[in-house]
């Protein structure tokens, strides 16, 4: 996995044995058509639903190594833009050939695939770009890389763009707001997440879901009380009573909500800007309570709601509506608790989306916090007096958290915060920021 110093290769747990030719062609080809979208600003994962929706033909094998080619060119962007520049006289002016040298690049530097059969795919797509003169100079390119790897990857160690694989002036915000951590965040960025699993506290543990676990044959570990991470990814049917809502998938630091929040035995309780439904899920496994998961787009609602049923909470209450249009959903009564994981540029959380690093501008922040602002102020008006509201993100900016906490304080003079918390990202956990926010009676 990255470090510092030069990136070692890192290896999906789908890409042990080399595929097959004619699998590699078809998802090296597709791969580089999603870092071609994402160069024009779409996002991977949308991406990837409707190239998948595309090929249904697709066999399991393809899938990953679609995924993981595609993932891994997001992730490791800075390094192979690097050195496939220090390889050209001049910028590749054609996307599509950009991108199928880019993808070809991250299999011969980042995963096992025999060399010849990635070059030689790749060659052989990109003979098919206009009328086959990109052959000769794809090939010379790709087999000069694999004489000179050693040497191109030692020159991106001397650039901080192509080592850390963020942009400039992303470095720059971290560097400048987070002093004495930039460089342990910037190297969990490179990192591939783990999978951790949230046990339901009303079936287990996480002492007795590791033996259930170690009768499986899968290698894991407990974090806490309640929540294991696995040594590597398993397919979720694999997983020892998934289906039966013993266990879900749920990051650490995502996990730590319920547990600020500390919902109890009969509280009404608001998630707002519910989906997937990981959170509520967890509220309802802590205790005992009303809530009312909302959401402003159906279809994720309804992951919100197959969530739950797989977890056995059929009397959660799923609304879907806009947060701020409070005629639109708001009944009158007052709420005990609101868990207002809010939007924002999910800058905590892009070792899980790398594509993130190279989709966000420097503005974004400051945008996502104005809209941020009115949802805010919108919740807090069903928080009943002496109750109170978990402000949430997945972001490490601080116009998304710290300054946008100060203006709402600043605004509401019944509102109160003691100790707001920042869980930056590490070998367990991604990036979040929790301030719990309590309401004068």
């Amino acid at each position: 996995m990255a470090g510092r110093g030069r990136l070692k290769p890192v290896f999906a747990h789908h890409l042990f044995r080399n595929p097959k030719p004619m699998s590699m062609a078809l998802a090296q080809k597709l791969a580089a058509q999603s870092v071609a979208a994402v160069a024009a600003g779409q996002n991977l994962q949308d991406v990837l639903e409707r190239i998948r929706a595309a090929h249904p033909e697709l066999s399991a094998q393809e899938n990953g190594t679609l995924q993981d080619i595609a993932y891994g060119c997001q992730r490791y962007l800075g390094s192979l833009k690097h050195m496939l520049s220090h390889m050209l006289k001049k910028p590749v002016d054609n996307r599509e050939l950009e991108s199928l040298l880019l993808a070809a690049l991250y299999q011969l530097h980042y995963t096992r695939n025999a060399p010849h059969a990635v070059v030689n795919e790749a060659v052989e797509a990109i003979a098919k770009i206009g009328r086959g003169q990109y052959c000769s100079f794809a090939n010379a390119i790709l087999r000069r890389f694999l004489r000179e790897r050693d040497r191109l990857a030692a020159s991106y160690k001397k650039d901080d763009v192509a080592k850390y694989n963020l942009p400039r002036w992303w470095l720059d915000y971290l560097r400048n707001h987070y002093p004495k951590h930039w460089n342990n965040i910037v190297t969990a960025f490179q990192l591939h997440p783990p999978m951790t699993l949230r046990v339901n506290r009303r079936h287990g543990n996480a002492e007795s879901y590791l033996a259930e676990l170690a009768a499986a044959g899968i290698a894991a570990k407990a974090l806490d009380d309640c929540a294991v991470t696995l040594e590597a990814a398993v397919p979720v049917h694999s997983l020892p009573g998934f289906s039966d809502g013993l266990v879900s998938v749920q990051d650490f630091g995502a996990q730590q909500a319920a547990y600020i929040l500390q919902p109890r035995n009969g509280e009404r309780i608001l998630d707002a800007c519910a989906a997937p439904g990981g959170k509520t899920g967890h509220i309802l496994e802590t205790a005992d309570c009303d809530i009312t998961a909302l959401d402003i787009d159906r279809g994720r609602l309804k992951r919100v709601e197959d969530n739950l049923a797989r977890l056995g909470f059929q009397t959660a209450s799923t609304v879907c509506a806009d947060a701020r249009d409070l005629a639109a959903w708001y009944d009158g009564r007052p709420f005990d608790a609101v868990l207002a994981d809010v939007p924002c540029t999910a800058s905590g959380v892009v070792r899980r989306n790398p594509d993130i690093k190279w989709l966000r501008r420097p503005g974004d922040a400051l945008k996502t916090a104005r809209q941020q602002e009115s949802l805010l102020d919108a919740l807090w008006t069903v928080v009943k007096p002496g109750g109170r509201m978990l402000f949430a993100t997945c972001s490490l900016f601080t116009e998304e958290n710290d300054l946008q906490l100060q203006n709402f304080l600043r605004r509401h003079a019944d509102a109160a915060c003691a100790a707001p918390q920042t869980l930056l990202p590490t070998p367990k956990q991604d990036g979040f920021y929790y301030a719990l926010i309590r309401k004068q009676p």
